[in-house]
C-alpha cells in the first residue's frame, strides 16, 4: 500500500478526502489506458492505488460510492462507433500480487464450494478483450467490452484479422469471448513505420492493439498484423461442455485461435510451478504477457459462484511484478537546473526495458542516491517508475566489484565550479551563484517556453548556440539579437531568421502573467503567475507590494508570499525588469478581471475543458474563458457548472452527466464566445 498511514489509524473525513483523490486519479488514468490508448502510468501503479482505493471503501463503507471506478468495468465507447449491448455482462477480474494472496483466492473458493477445485491456469494476454458473434456458423458481429454492459462494433475492423473466423467447422449460433492483442513481432514494426513518418510510437503492444481496433479505416487496421487468442464460450451448453478445459479445445476445433499454453492444475503448488516456469519465459514468448489466470475448471461451479457487480468470483489474475531488467552502472553524471539543483543520472550499458532502450536513468537527489548507495561499476535492476521514466530499483550487492569506490558527492558545481549548498535544510543540493552557465541556459529557455514568453522557434538548442556564441546572457539579450547572429545558427536560413524575429519581436506584447511567469520565481506556475497579474496589474505594482500585500492574494501562502516579496525587492530583479523595459517588453496585464469582465454566458462560472478542441489549442480556449472571467479548472465536481466536451470526451464527461453539470460542445461554445 501507498497510503500516508494505516487505514486504521484514518478518520473518516482523511479516509474520504484520499478515497476522492484516488478515484480522481484513477479516473484519469483508466481513460488514457482504456479509452485512449495512451497509458500515463505503468500498470503496477494503477494497480497499487486502486487496491488503495478499495481497503478505504472496504474500511469505510460510508465512503463508498456507485460511480467509483471500483464498481465499473473497463472503458466509454468512443465517437464513430455503434454501440453494442451485450447480452452477458463482460466482467474484468480481480487481480493478485503475491502467492500469500493467491492462497487466500484458494482458501475462500474452497469454503464457499465446501471442498478442493481443479483450476485451469491460462497466459494473462496483455490486448484488448473482445466478443464474436456467431449465427449459423457465420460471424455477424464483433465488439470490445466498452464499459461491461455496452461496447463498440468493430465487426469489419475484426473481419481482417486472419486468426478470427469468417465461418466456423460447424453451423452453430454462439458467442466467443478472448483476446485481440499485437505480437511482438508486429509492434516493433508498426513503431518503427510510425517514427520514420514523425509520429507518435505507441507506448506498449497492448495500446497499439486497441489503437489499431478503433480505426474507423479498415486498411489500416488488417496492416496492424493483430492476432487473437479466444478463451470464453458465452453458453457452455451450445457445445455440451463441462469444464472451461474442454470449452478451450472444443473452441479450437471450431476454428478459432486458442492458447496451447493453458492446462489444468489440481493444486496450488501445481499452479505455482506454472507461474514461475511463464514468468521466466515471457520475453521468450512472441507476444505479451502480464500475469496468469486462474480460473475454476469446473464450468458448473463456475455458474454456483456467480460474480460481484464487477468481477468473477470464480477466477482471478496472478499480477506478474514490474519487469525489471539488470544493468551495470559505468557513470553518475551531475546536471544543474534552472533552479541551480544539481541532479544526479546514472549512465548504464544500454538495455531493453518494457520494449525501449534505457542507459540513463535520473536518481533525483543525493538523498535517494545515498539510500540506494548507487556507486559506479553496480551492477543495478532497473524497472519504468510510473511517470514511465527508467528508475533504479535496487543495487545487485553479491554483484558489487571488490574494489568499487565509494561514491563522491560533489561539494562544487559541475558549471561553474563554485560551492554547492543545500538551502534551509533541503535535500536538493543546489548551485547558487546566479551566473552558472547551466543555470543561465536553463532559465533562458524557461522564459522563451510556451507557456511563458511563447517565442516559438526558438529552443533549447537554438538557446544553447546562442549562448555559447555569447549572444545572449540576460532575458533582455533576445530582444537584441539580429538576423547576422541568428543566421549563425544550425540550419536557419533567411525565412527561418526572420520568423524568429517576428516571434520575438511579437512576444514583447505579451499580457503580464506571461513575464512572470517567465521570470522562474519558485513556486510560481502558469495559473500563480495569471493570479498574481489578475490581482497586481503591473510589474510596478508587484515589486512596490510588501509580505502582506502578497500574502493576502487568494491561494498565496505564507512561504510564497515571502518568495515573492524577496524577489521582487531584491536588486537583481529590479535591474532585470529594468532591462526588460528598456527593450520594450510590456509590464501590464492585458486580461480582464473578473469583475470588469463584460457580461457573457462563462462570467463568474466554473469551467472544465476536455476532449479534443478544433478551433482551439486548450490553452487558446483556456485563455480567452479566463478574459472572460471563467474560472478554469482541470476536473470535474460538484462546483464544475459548464463542461466544453470535445471529440473523443473521456470521464470527465461521465462524471459531468452523472454530477447534472451542464455540458456543451465546441461549437456552442464559439457561439457563446461570440455573443
Amino acid at each position: 500500500m501507498s497510503l500516508p498511514k494505516p487505514i486504521e489509524k484514518m478518520n473518516l473525513t482523511e479516509a474520504n478526502e484520499l478515497a476522492e483523490q484516488l478515484r480522481e486519479k484513477l479516473d484519469r488514468w483508466s481513460e488514457l489506458y482504456y479509452t485512449k490508448d495512451a497509458p500515463e502510468v505503468e500498470d503496477y501503479v494503477y494497480d497499487e492505488n486502486y487496491a488503495d482505493l478499495q481497503a478505504l471503501e472496504q474500511a469505510f463503507p460510508e465512503i463508498a460510492s456507485p460511480d467509483s471506478i471500483t464498481q465499473r468495468v473497463g472503458g466509454e465507447v468512443l465517437a464513430g462507433f455503434t454501440k453494442v449491448t451485450h447480452t452477458e455482462p463482460m466482467l474484468s477480474m480481480g487481480d493478485v500480487f503475491s502467492k500469500e494472496e493467491l492462497a487466500e483466492f484458494d482458501q475462500r473458493i474452497q469454503k464457499n464450494v465446501g471442498h478442493p477445485v481443479d483450476y485451469n491456469v491460462e497466459l494473462k494476454i496483455d490486448g484488448l478483450a473482445i466478443s464474436l458473434v456467431y449465427e449459423d456458423g457465420k460471424l455477424v458481429q464483433g465488439s470490445t467490452r466498452g464499459d461491461g454492459n455496452i461496447g463498440e462494433d468493430i465487426t469489419k475492423n475484426l473481419k481482417t484479422i486472419k486468426s478470427v473466423p469468417q465461418t466456423l467447422s460447424r453451423p452453430l449460433s454462439l458467442e466467443v469471448r478472448g483476446e485481440c492483442y499485437m505480437p511482438k513481432a508486429a509492434f516493433a514494426k508498426l513503431n518503427e513505420q510510425q517514427s520514420a513518418a514523425g509520429k507518435s510510437v505507441f507506448a506498449n503492444p497492448r495500446n497499439a492493439a486497441a489503437g489499431s481496433l478503433r480505426q474507423l479505416n479498415t486498411q489500416i487496421t488488417k496492416a496492424r498484423e493483430l492476432d487473437t487468442f479466444i478463451y470464453t464460450l458465452v453458453e457452455p451448453e451450445v457445445l455440451g461442455v463441462q469444464t472451461q478445459h474442454e470449452a478451450i479445445q472444443a473452441m479450437a476445433e471450431l476454428g478459432f485461435n486458442t492458447n496451447p499454453t493453458q492446462t489444468v492444475c489440481h493444486s496450488l503448488e501445481e499452479v505455482w510451478d506454472y507461474i514461475e516456469r511463464y514468468e521466466g519465459q515471457r520475453d521468450d514468448l512472441p507476444y505479451g504477457i502480464d500475469g496468469i489466470v486462474l480460473k475454476v475448471n469446473d464450468l458448473g461451479l463456475q455458474a454456483e459462484l456467480g460474480h460481484t457487480v464487477k468481477v468473477p468470483r470464480w477466477e482471478i489474475a496472478y499480477k506478474f511484478p514490474p519487469e525489471e531488467e539488470a544493468t551495470v552502472v559505468r557513470d553518475i553524471e551531475w546536471s544543474v537546473g534552472r533552479t541551480g539543483v544539481v541532479t544526479p543520472t546514472a549512465v548504464m550499458d544500454p538495455v531493453q526495458l518494457a520494449g525501449t532502450t534505457v542507459s540513463r536513468a535520473t536518481l533525483n537527489n543525493v538523498d535517494q542516491l545515498t539510500a540506494k548507495d548507487v556507486r559506479i561499476g553496480d551492477t543495478v535492476l532497473l524497472h519504468k517508475a510510473g511517470d514511465i521514466i527508467p528508475e533504479i530499483t535496487r543495487v545487485v550487492l553479491d554483484k558489487r566489484p571488490a574494489d568499487v569506490a565509494d561514491l563522491t558527492i560533489p561539494n562544487q558545481c559541475p558549471s561553474c565550479g563554485k560551492e554547492l549548498v543545500h538551502l534551509n535544510g533541503e535535500v536538493a543540493l543546489r548551485c547558487i551563484n546566479p551566473d552558472c552557465p547551466a543555470q543561465i541556459v536553463a532559465r533562458l529557455e524557461h522564459f522563451g517556453s510556451r507557456n511563458a514568453m511563447n517565442i516559438m522557434g526558438l529552443g533549447p538548442k537554438q538557446i544553447q548556440q546562442l549562448y555559447a556564441k555569447g549572444f545572449i546572457h540576460h532575458f533582455d539579450d533576445l530582444y537584441k539579437l539580429t538576423a547576422d547572429q541568428l543566421s549563425q545558427l544550425d540550419g536557419f536560413k533567411e525565412k527561418r531568421v526572420n520568423n524568429l524575429l517576428e516571434a520575438i519581436d511579437s512576444s514583447r506584447q505579451n499580457s503580464l502573467e506571461r513575464l512572470v511567469n517567465g521570470l522562474g520565481i519558485q513556486g510560481v506556475g502558469t495559473k500563480m503567475a495569471r493570479t498574481l497579474a489578475e490581482a497586481f496589474g503591473s510589474m510596478d505594482r508587484l515589486m512596490e507590494a510588501s509580505v502582506e500585500e502578497f500574502d493576502a492574494v487568494d491561494t498565496v501562502g505564507e512561504t510564497l508570499a515571502n518568495n515573492l516579496a524577496t524577489f521582487f525587492q531584491s536588486e537583481a530583479a529590479r535591474n532585470m525588469i529594468d532591462e526588460l523595459k528598456a527593450v520594450d517588453v510590456n509590464m501590464e496585464y492585458l486580461g480582464a478581471q473578473p469583475s470588469e469582465a463584460p457580461e457573457n454566458y462563462f462570467n463568474g462560472k466554473k469551467v472544465v475543458l476536455t476532449g479534443k478542441l478544433e478551433h482551439f489549442t486548450r490553452n487558446e480556449l483556456k485563455e480567452k474563458l479566463l478574459n472572460l472571467g471563467a474560472d478554469v479548472a482541470g476536473s470535474v465536481s460538484k462546483k464544475t457548472d459548464v463542461l466544453i466536451a470535445g471529440a473523443d470526451a473521456g470521464s470527465k464527461l461521465t462524471k459531468a452527466q452523472d454530477l447534472g453539470v451542464e455540458v456543451i460542445d465546441e461549437a456552442t461554445a464559439l457561439e457563446k464566445l461570440e455573443q
